[in-house]
């Protein structure tokens, strides 16, 4: 797992599948999405390295319920006793109550699923044993106060997080930024392409100075016209 500075309070944690963000308030961290299954040591590691203990790991934030952004959420709980945070539409998913919905594949999708599965691990997640559940407009006590937006579309209780007075934007998988070069778009292996568009274009539009993606390099400065363009050229259902 690589452990990339993006701001003195930010970090990001890249795994082979996906990524999380560590987010600092005077020791007081928060993690937004945990990894696939079996990240919970390299991220204890990273703590460590930053100069953190184990129990400085207060929440875990999850933008939806999918096993490479909260397939570390149980283990990483148990191990730090952090509160674990997901929207109530994915959190049945979350603690294994029920089976999450799969994706609708594009055509185009279905080679790089495949191609993305071989990469995650094939351990079975820890099921996060209890989740706090969010919804739209709810504030978390990170970052200044850190708003809860729900942008179904990717899942059904996809969630971004909007930081104002931080200038970031946390949006899971709703935006993604391509491995080849790096242009932002809309996010793959969706539920529902449709509602997805006109979720990005919800994110486009908050004036975002610092955009973190699920997948690929965030956008550290300018981020607000980058989504913009990037919205332009996929225009919303209606």
């Amino acid at each position: 797992m690589d452990v990339v500075p993006l701001l003195p309070r930010l970090r990001l944690l890249r795994f082979p599948v996906g990524q999380a963000y560590l987010w600092s308030d005077d020791g007081e961290l928060t993690l937004v999405d945990a990894g696939p299954p079996g990240s919970g040591p390299a991220v204890l590691d990273a703590l460590a390295d930053l100069g953190h203990e184990p129990g400085g790991l207060r929440r875990i934030v999850l933008t939806h319920f999918h096993v490479d952004h909260a397939g570390g959420a149980g283990e990483l709980a148990a191990a730090t006793g952090a509160e674990v945070f997901a929207h109530a539409l994915d959190a049945p998913f979350v603690t294994g109550e029920l089976p999450g919905p799969p994706p609708v594949f594009e055509d185009r999708e279905v080679p790089l699923h495949e191609a993305v599965s071989r990469l995650l691990p094939e351990n079975t997640p820890t099921p996060a044993r209890r989740v706090t559940t969010v919804g739209d407009g709810d504030v978390l006590g990170f970052g200044d106060g850190a708003r809860v937006i729900h942008v179904p579309g990717h899942t059904e209780g996809s969630v971004a997080l909007h930081l104002p007075a931080e200038g970031v934007l946390f949006t899971g998988d709703t935006v993604a930024a391509s491995p080849v070069d790096g242009s932002v778009m809309p996010g793959v292996f969706n539920l529902d392409r449709a509602r997805l568009l006109d979720s990005f274009h919800r994110l486009s539009a908050l004036g975002a100075e610092v955009a973190c993606f699920g997948h690929g390099d965030p956008v550290v400065g300018g981020a607000s016209a980058v989504l913009r363009e990037a919205a332009d050229r996929h225009p919303a259902a209606g």
